[in-house]
């Protein structure tokens, strides 16, 4: 008697892979200014410094290119943090100024993803275009 197969076709890509995919989904239009504060000597650090360094990559800075990436190094314990501070515009319609995320017990792809939720989802939406017009409708046209 065999038993049947129940589980995945296949495996998961892994940790890299899902924080490629949250990377890819990055949109910075409605932050204005980001700071990452912490302690260079504290514990759990790591996956805070490799949040900056993701968010300092060329493809997610081309979200938004006026965005400022400000990281504060402070040398008193602290918990490490990341500020997003929101444009003035999408700030009315969320009905906030300040997002804050406490990034002590968390890890890189949970801040991304805290990110994605919370910031890029206040991004507006891009129009595309219904029609799409020939050479020849636009000489009709003028």
């Amino acid at each position: 008697m065999s038993i049947p197969y129940s589980g995945t076709i296949r495996r998961s890509g892994g940790v890299v892979s899902a924080i490629g995919k949250q990377l890819r989904a990055v949109n910075l239009k409605p932050a204005k200014r980001i700071t990452v504060k912490f302690d260079p000597f504290g514990d759990n650090v790591t996956h805070t410094r490799q949040f900056v360094h993701y968010m300092s990559s060329p493809k997610v800075a081309l979200t938004n290119p006026n965005c400022i990436l400000k990281t504060e190094i402070v040398c008193d314990r602290s918990e490490p943090t990341v500020d997003i501070n929101l444009v003035p515009s999408v700030a009315e319609t969320a009905n906030i100024q300040k997002v804050t995320f406490k990034s002590g017990n968390l890890t890189c792809l949970e801040l991304l993803q805290l990110l994605n939720k919370h910031i890029s989802a206040l991004a507006p939406k891009e129009q595309i275009p219904n029609t799409i017009q020939t050479k020849l409708e636009k000489k009709k046209s003028t």
